[in-house]
């Protein structure tokens, strides 16, 4: 028994009284049409059962799939669970959605060979991330002249976009310095060449500064640090692998569990999620906030905000970082580098001052 015919385009468009082009526009440009019209033919198209131009077809017929992938350095379960990068995600989707185009996702940790087929006819490529290995990147850069746009890191000619990471790191250290700290310590994010979840020694190369966020990070530190006469020499440093709870905990259980006059009394963290793992394991141990210890994050993830004592971070917007490259890529925004701006959050995590500092009779100035 043969199958039902397949419903045309130009049939479903007959059958509304509108042209094909609002038929196509309510499938691939949503944009184009009033949210009613648009509700009405999709609408049709489902009771005549006609389920959207054949993308394969069009592919072929126009050169364009109307599919944007994007890479994330992170497997697909890790980024969906994480804040920023689901924030992320939300921005890209959201430009994608409005615009007729379908979301790819990609893991930077599959092996080339692995990657679906359907990424060989997507139309352009966002890489988000530091890579764990180049290798599909580059597959991706070999397989013909498509748009790239990276976030969070650089890569070659190619647009990228960051946020101000350094004058952020700057600001909030600098904020934090204006109580005086005895033992300051900086929590890093991926910062080594080869992989260390613990202290970083001498004998950790780092990564260099295109590659990661980090470095960009810790020379808005440094740059605070060497306005208060403190050498970065004197500044223990630890390293966090992955920012998650998991990875993270062992680190700063280290960290905490260290005596006393050996334990910092000011964690600059690389991120809301090493700070606030670090603000849980503090308390867990009796170790109070901020008068013991001060803690400062980056992100401004909504956890972080919602909490008490409340974080003291540099938020940054992802949503729109996400939305950027996905106007970016489409060629609804110039493909040239942007750098977008960041915001402190002063929270009970790292007063101005604490009642410690008074206590001690310093001052905020």
């Amino acid at each position: 028994m043969s199958s039902p015919r397949r419903i045309t385009l130009k049939e479903l468009a007959a059958e509304l009284g509108v042209s094909t082009a609002s038929v196509s526009n309510a499938f691939n440009r949503p944009d184009q049409l009033s949210p009613a019209l648009r509700e009405r033919i999709l609408e049709e198209a489902k009771r005549l059962g006609y389920r959207g131009p054949d993308a394969k077809a069009r592919s072929l017929r126009t050169g364009r799939s109307r599919i944007i992938a994007v890479v994330l350095a992170e497997t697909l379960t890790y980024s969906l669970k994480d804040a920023v990068a689901s924030e992320l995600l939300s921005g890209i989707a959201e430009v994608l959605d409005a615009h007729g185009h379908t979301l790819l996702l990609l893991s930077g940790r599959q092996d080339a060979s692995q990657v679906p087929g359907s990424s060989s006819i997507a139309d352009g490529f966002i890489v988000y991330g530091l890579m764990a290995s180049m290798a599909l990147v580059e597959e991706l850069q070999s397989a013909g002249h498509k748009p790239i746009v990276a976030v969070d890191f650089d890569l070659g000619d190619h647009p990228a976009i960051h946020v101000d990471d350094e004058p952020a790191c700057y600001a909030i250290a600098q904020h934090a310095l204006k109580t005086p700290a005895s033992r300051i310590g900086i929590v890093n994010l991926r910062l080594t060449e080869t992989a260390c979840n613990g202290r970083i020694t001498e004998a950790h190369a780092l990564l260099p500064a295109g590659r990661t966020i980090t470095r960009s990070r810790l020379a808005g530190f440094h740059r605070a640090l060497a306005e208060r006469d403190i050498s970065p020499d004197s500044v223990t440093m630890w390293n966090i692998e992955e920012n998650t709870y998991e990875v993270c905990a062992p680190v700063l259980a280290e960290i905490l569990d260290l005596p006393a006059s050996e334990r910092p009394d000011l964690l600059l963290c690389m991120s809301d999620r090493i700070a606030l793992t670090a603000v849980t394991l503090a308390e867990q141990r009796g170790i109070r906030i901020p008068e013991d210890l001060r803690i400062t994050g980056f992100d401004g993830i909504e956890e972080g905000q919602y909490r008490s004592p409340r974080l003291t971070t540099v938020q940054q917007d992802s949503t729109e970082k996400g939305r950027l490259a996905a106007r970016m890529i489409l060629g609804l925004e110039p493909a040239s580098p942007r750098l977008l701006t960041t915001q402190l959050i002063q929270g009970e995590t790292c007063p101005l001052v604490c009642g410690a500092a008074y206590n001690n009779g310093w001052s905020s100035e």
